[in-house]
C-alpha cells in the first residue's frame, strides 16, 4: 500500500490508508518500546536522511529512533551553517545530491510547499516533517494514533485551541478528523482563527465545526482538547504576536469543568499548559510524543516496501 510514495499532506491519504498505518503502528509498538529480546530488522541496510532547515526535537529524534528500531541507519544535515546551504546551494540541488546517499528523505523547511517541490527532484520518497504553516502529516498520524489508543476516534468531540492560523499541526489534524466524522470546536483569538479556505474545505467534506474565543465555553462538551502554542516565529510583525501571547493557559482549575477530558499538545509548550497538569490523569502529551516512534516506524516500513 502506497509503497515508494511521497508523504507530503494528510490529504493525500484515504481513511483506509490511515487506518492501515495506525494498525501497523500498533503491531510495531512493542519494538518501539524495546520490549522484545530480538530487535526488529525490517529495514536493515536502509538509510534515512534527515534534512531539517528548522529546529526540531521530537520529530527529528523520533524519526531517528524509528529508523534505529527498524535496524536501519541515519544521516543528518547537522546544520545549515556547516553544509553547502551556507554557500548558497538551493534546495533542489541539495535534494538531488542527498537522494543519492539514502533510501528516504525526511524534510522540514520553513517555506510552505517546499516538500512538495522537493518531490520533483528526488529519486527516493520525501516525508514532509513540516513546511512552514502548511502541513505536518506524520504528526497528524501520531495524533490520530493517540486518540485511537484512548478509544475515542469514533464519535470524537475535540477542541483545537490556540494558534489555528499558523499551526500546521491543527491544519493537518482537522482535515484528517473530518474523515472520521469528528465534531470540531475551534478556540482561538480572532486574529488566529482557522484559515477560511480550510474551514470551507472541512464544511464541504461534511465536518461539523463551530468557533469560540473562550475554552471554558466548550470544555464540558468535548472529550479531547488539543492545545497549541502561539508560534512567535510565524508572525511577520512582533507587535501582533505580543497582542495574543499567553491568551490561553490550561490549568488544573479549568480541568475541574471536565475531569475526564484528554489533554493533548504537539509540543514544545511554552506556558499554555501549566506544569501541574502533567501530574493529572488528563495529560497525554508525553505519551503522544512517544507514539511518534511506532507511527513513524510504520510509515518507514510501508514506504520502503517491507
Amino acid at each position: 500500500m502506497f509503497t515508494k510514495r511521497h508523504i507530503i499532506s494528510i490529504r493525500d491519504f484515504s481513511k483506509d490508508e490511515i487506518d492501515y498505518v495506525l494498525s501497523r503502528a500498533e503491531g510495531l509498538e512493542k519494538y518501539a518500546r524495546g520490549l522484545t529480546d530480538r530487535g526488529c530488522k525490517l529495514l536493515e541496510g536502509k538509510v534515512l536522511a534527515n534534512l531539517f532547515y528548522e529546529p526540531s526535537t521530537r520529530t527529528r529524534l523520533s524519526f531517528e529512533a524509528a529508523m534505529t528500531r527498524l535496524g536501519g541507519e541515519i544521516i543528518n544535515l547537522a546544520s545549515q551553517e556547516s553544509s553547502s546551504v551556507a554557500k548558497g546551494e538551493n534546495l533542489a540541488d541539495t535534494i538531488r545530491t542527498v537522494a543519492g546517499y539514502c533510501d528516504v528523505i525526511v524534510l522540514r523547511h520553513p517555506r510552505e510547499g517546499a516538500s512538495r517541490m522537493a518531490t520533483s527532484f528526488s529519486s527516493v520518497p520525501i516525508i514532509n516533517a513540516g513546511d512552514g504553516a502548511g502541513q505536518h502529516p506524520t504528526q497528524t498520524l501520531l495524533d490520530l494514533y493517540t486518540i485511537k489508543r484512548e478509544g475515542l476516534l469514533e464519535g470524537l468531540k475535540i477542541a483545537l485551541i490556540g494558534d489555528l492560523k499558523y499551526g500546521r499541526t491543527v491544519h493537518s489534524l482537522a482535515y484528517a478528523l473530518s474523515l472520521y466524522g469528528a465534531t470540531l470546536f475551534f478556540v482561538s483569538p480572532n486574529a488566529l482563527e482557522m484559515p477560511e479556505e480550510i474551514k470551507s474545505d472541512l464544511k464541504e467534506a461534511g465536518a461539523e465545526i463551530s468557533e469560540y474565543t473562550d475554552v471554558r465555553e466548550v470544555l464540558k462538551d468535548v472529550n479531547v482538547i488539543y492545545v497549541t502554542r502561539i508560534q512567535k516565529e510565524r508572525f511577520p510583525d512582533p507587535t501582533e504576536y505580543s497582542k495574543v501571547a499567553g491568551t490561553y493557559r490550561i490549568t488544573t482549575d479549568i480541568l475541574k469543568q471536565n475531569e475526564d477530558v484528554v489533554v493533548m499538545h504537539p509540543l514544545p509548550r511554552v506556558d499554555e499548559i501549566d506544569t501541574e497538569v502533567d501530574k493529572t490523569k488528563n495529560a497525554r502529551y508525553f505519551t503522544q510524543s512517544f507514539y511518534g516512534v511506532p507511527v513513524r516506524m510504520a510509515i518507514l516500513s510501508i514506504l520502503l516496501n517491507k
